[in-house]
Protein backbone atom coordinates (compact mmCIF):
# COMPACT_ATOMS: atom_id res chain seq x y z
CA UNK A 1 0.00 0.00 0.00
CA UNK A 2 2.78 2.56 0.67
CA UNK A 3 3.89 2.39 -2.98
CA UNK A 4 0.47 3.55 -4.16
CA UNK A 5 0.57 6.52 -1.77
CA UNK A 6 4.07 7.41 -2.95
CA UNK A 7 2.93 7.30 -6.58
CA UNK A 8 0.03 9.65 -5.76
CA UNK A 9 2.39 12.01 -3.92
CA UNK A 10 4.79 11.97 -6.87
CA UNK A 11 1.93 12.75 -9.26
CA UNK A 12 0.70 15.61 -7.08
CA UNK A 13 4.22 17.03 -6.93
CA UNK A 14 4.53 16.72 -10.72
CA UNK A 15 1.22 18.57 -11.10
CA UNK A 16 2.41 21.29 -8.72
CA UNK A 17 5.69 21.78 -10.58
CA UNK A 18 4.05 21.68 -14.02
CA UNK A 19 1.60 24.38 -12.94
CA UNK A 20 4.44 26.92 -12.78
CA UNK A 21 6.10 25.95 -16.08
CA UNK A 22 4.39 28.27 -18.61
CA UNK A 23 0.69 28.44 -19.29
CA UNK A 24 0.92 25.21 -21.32
CA UNK A 25 2.35 23.45 -18.28
CA UNK A 26 -0.45 24.91 -16.20
CA UNK A 27 -3.05 23.51 -18.60
CA UNK A 28 -1.33 20.10 -18.53
CA UNK A 29 -1.28 20.20 -14.72
CA UNK A 30 -4.99 21.05 -14.67
CA UNK A 31 -5.81 18.12 -16.97
CA UNK A 32 -3.67 15.67 -14.97
CA UNK A 33 -5.11 16.91 -11.68
CA UNK A 34 -8.70 16.68 -12.92
CA UNK A 35 -8.41 12.93 -13.42
CA UNK A 36 -6.91 12.29 -9.98
CA UNK A 37 -7.41 15.37 -7.78
CA UNK A 38 -4.92 16.08 -5.05
CA UNK A 39 -5.06 18.89 -2.53
CA UNK A 40 -1.37 19.68 -3.04
CA UNK A 41 -1.68 19.87 -6.83
CA UNK A 42 -4.82 22.00 -6.66
CA UNK A 43 -3.16 24.37 -4.18
CA UNK A 44 -0.29 25.10 -6.57
CA UNK A 45 -2.54 25.22 -9.65
CA UNK A 46 -4.54 28.02 -7.99
CA UNK A 47 -1.42 29.96 -7.02
CA UNK A 48 0.21 29.60 -10.44
CA UNK A 49 -2.97 30.79 -12.15
CA UNK A 50 -3.10 34.02 -10.17
CA UNK A 51 0.63 34.59 -10.73
CA UNK A 52 0.10 34.24 -14.50
CA UNK A 53 -2.92 36.56 -14.44
CA UNK A 54 -1.09 39.26 -12.45
CA UNK A 55 1.95 38.97 -14.71
CA UNK A 56 -0.24 39.31 -17.82
CA UNK A 57 -2.11 42.37 -16.52
CA UNK A 58 1.08 44.11 -15.35
CA UNK A 59 2.73 43.48 -18.71
CA UNK A 60 0.35 46.03 -20.30
CA UNK A 61 1.17 48.80 -17.81
CA UNK A 62 4.26 50.62 -19.11
CA UNK A 63 7.31 51.00 -16.86
CA UNK A 64 5.65 50.58 -13.44
CA UNK A 65 3.95 47.34 -14.47
CA UNK A 66 7.15 46.05 -16.00
CA UNK A 67 9.05 46.82 -12.80
CA UNK A 68 6.36 45.16 -10.69
CA UNK A 69 6.67 42.09 -12.88
CA UNK A 70 10.11 41.61 -11.31
CA UNK A 71 8.29 41.10 -8.00
CA UNK A 72 5.88 38.68 -9.70
CA UNK A 73 8.89 36.80 -11.09
CA UNK A 74 10.21 36.41 -7.53
CA UNK A 75 6.79 35.09 -6.42
CA UNK A 76 6.77 32.67 -9.37
CA UNK A 77 10.21 31.37 -8.36
CA UNK A 78 9.05 31.05 -4.75
CA UNK A 79 5.98 29.06 -5.80
CA UNK A 80 8.06 26.76 -7.99
CA UNK A 81 10.57 26.17 -5.19
CA UNK A 82 7.73 25.43 -2.75
CA UNK A 83 6.32 22.89 -5.21
CA UNK A 84 9.72 21.24 -5.62
CA UNK A 85 10.13 21.10 -1.84
CA UNK A 86 6.62 19.63 -1.42
CA UNK A 87 5.45 22.60 0.66
CA UNK A 88 1.99 24.15 0.71
CA UNK A 89 3.18 27.67 1.42
CA UNK A 90 1.31 30.73 0.17
CA UNK A 91 3.21 33.22 -1.96
CA UNK A 92 3.24 36.72 -0.46
CA UNK A 93 0.55 39.31 -1.21
CA UNK A 94 -1.87 37.27 -3.30
CA UNK A 95 -1.50 33.62 -2.32
CA UNK A 96 -4.54 33.76 -0.05
CA UNK A 97 -6.59 35.42 -2.79
CA UNK A 98 -5.69 32.62 -5.21
CA UNK A 99 -6.94 30.01 -2.76
CA UNK A 100 -10.21 31.91 -2.18
CA UNK A 101 -10.97 32.97 -5.75
CA UNK A 102 -10.16 29.70 -7.50
CA UNK A 103 -11.63 27.15 -5.08
CA UNK A 104 -13.23 25.25 -7.94
CA UNK A 105 -9.86 24.23 -9.37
Amino acid sequence: MPKKETKKEDQSQLVAILAYITIIGWIAALVINSSNKSDFGSFHIRQALLIFIVWFVLWFIPVIGWLLNIVVLVFWIMGLVYAIQKKKTLVPLFGTYAQDWFKAL
